[in-house]
């Protein structure tokens, strides 16, 4: 069996191995990194060969942190990486370029058939009418978006929002709540198999995922990296957040919001963002938390939209698509039935 897996800002690790009565045997590690000293190599195969084929990822990972040397340094990689890369070979995982890639750039639709979209078109991938889709948003009008668990009342000041005209929609994935002001930030979704994340933690398919934005980011000049779970930042401050919602019938929706322009004090006004969270943080304003990226870069969101397009398609291949009519009028159907109602918009109140 082969697995490969590419370390986000890292480098490749490959594995080769057999399964011998449900061992793990005749296992090979090899990549790009870089490993010092030279025989802890084969320290680390020997620390793999003889482990059940079922050792789950965390286990591996002890196994080979176990058998390193004192004093041993692994740049580029990590024993979590190596234990991705094996549970991926034992899962028959796949990779972005195994697939027929779509983007779809359409025109600006209401927040709620937004997030509609984003549940219907992740489940055409699961049922496999579509094919794995990175879709980026456009909006003509304001929302604050909230992740499927938060509380409504202690995540939005409604009066507020409603007087600085942002609608309140809740999402079907989890974590923070969103100020999407209309021209001021760039969404995008990614609609994917689980087979292209099989093997991995929850973490580590967030950074594997988002790893194409970074590099066109980093073609732009700014220095993004990923900041465990979720965020992604750089040195003159937080630039984005992702989310993932997992579907029973194998797909993934894993999307991000990256502020491009922000109004701190208006922010501040319409989330309620609590003293923990600042100081988890390492801040007491809100409006530090997020660093827009026309400060860093001076173009326009069009550009930076541009240049995300042309990384995808330079580094994965990908032609242009559509939202058919049957999946908008799915979506219409469900924002009538969901995202529209108060019973999903209060569900935590």
């Amino acid at each position: 069996m082969h697995g490969e897996y590419k370390v986000p800002g890292g480098k490749l690790v490959v594995v080769d191995l057999d399964i011998v009565e449900d061992r793990i045997a005749n296992f090979r590690l090899a990549g790009d990194f870089f490993l010092e000293p030279d025989d802890a190599l084969a320290d680390i195969d020997a620390a793999v060969n003889g482990l059940p084929a079922t050792t789950d990822a965390a286990a591996i990972a002890a196994a080979i942190r176990g058998s390193l040397p004192e004093g041993a340094v692994l740049l580029g990689f990590s024993p979590e990486a190596v234990a991705t890369a094996i549970r991926r070979s034992l899962s028959k995982a796949t990779t972005w370029r195994d697939y027929d890639w779509s983007i779809i750039h359409s025109e600006a639709v209401p927040p709620r058939l937004h997030l509609a979209l984003d549940e219907v078109l992740t489940n055409e991938v699961g049922e496999g009418r579509r094919g794995p889709t990175l879709r980026i948003w456009e909006w003509d009008e304001s929302a604050v978006v909230i992740g499927s668990f938060q509380s409504l009342k202690n995540e939005v000041d409604l009066e507020n929002a409603e007087k600085f005209g942002f609608d309140v929609v809740r999402r079907v994935s989890g974590g923070g709540a969103m100020l999407m002001a209309k021209g001021a930030i760039i969404t995008y979704s990614l609609y994917v198999p689980a087979e292209l994340v099989s093997g991995m933690t929850f973490a580590d398919s967030y950074a594997f995922l988002d790893d194409w934005v970074l590099q066109a980011l980093r073609s732009l000049g700014i220095e993004a990296t990923y900041q465990p779970l979720n965020d992604i930042t750089s040195p003159s401050g937080k630039i984005g957040g992702a989310a993932q919602k997992r579907l029973g019938n194998g797909a993934v929706l894993h999307h991000v919001t990256m502020s491009y322009d922000m109004d701190g004090e208006l922010m501040a006004k319409v989330l309620r963002i609590g003293r923990e969270k600042l100081s988890d943080k390492g801040t007491t304003s809100a409006a530090k938390r997020v660093d827009p990226l026309r400060s860093q870069t001076g173009l326009s969101r069009a550009e930076i939209i541009d240049r995300m397009k042309a990384t995808f398609v330079s580094l994965y291949g990908a032609t242009p698509g559509e939202i058919t009519p049957a999946e908008y009028e799915a979506a219409e159907s469900l924002v009538a039935s969901k995202f529209a109602t108060d019973a999903w918009l209060t569900r935590v109140p």
